[in-house]
C-alpha cells in the first residue's frame, strides 16, 4: 500500500524518500466464529510536503487504493482505514 501511494504521489511531483515519508501500521485480530481473523488494518501515512502540495497529497490518498494490489487482495474481507498526516 505504501508503495502504491508513493507512486501516485510521484505522479504529482511529491517526493517520498525515507526522511519525508513513512507509515505506521496496526491491525485488529478478532475471534470470528472460533477462528482468529484479521478484521481491520489501519495505516497512518506521515508525509513532509510543501504547503502548496498538501491538497495534491490529500487527493492522492483519496484515490490510490483501487490501484493497490495488496489492498485489492483483501478489500471485502479486511477493513482498511488510512489517513495522511502532514508534518512540517
Amino acid at each position: 500500500m505504501m508503495g502504491t501511494l508513493a507512486t501516485v504521489l510521484a505522479g504529482k511531483k511529491i517526493q517520498t524518500s525515507e526522511p519525508l515519508y513513512r507509515a505506521e501500521v496496526e491491525g485488529d485480530i478478532e475471534n470470528v466464529n472460533g477462528v482468529l481473523k484479521i478484521t481491520t488494518i489501519r495505516v497512518r501515512y506521515h508525509l513532509k510536503v510543501a504547503e502548496d502540495k498538501v491538497s495534491d497529497a490529500r487527493e492522492c490518498l483519496s484515490h490510490y487504493l483501487p490501484f493497490c494490489p495488496a489492498a485489492q487482495s483483501v478489500i471485502g474481507c479486511i477493513k482498511i482505514e488510512d489517513e495522511l498526516i502532514i508534518e512540517p
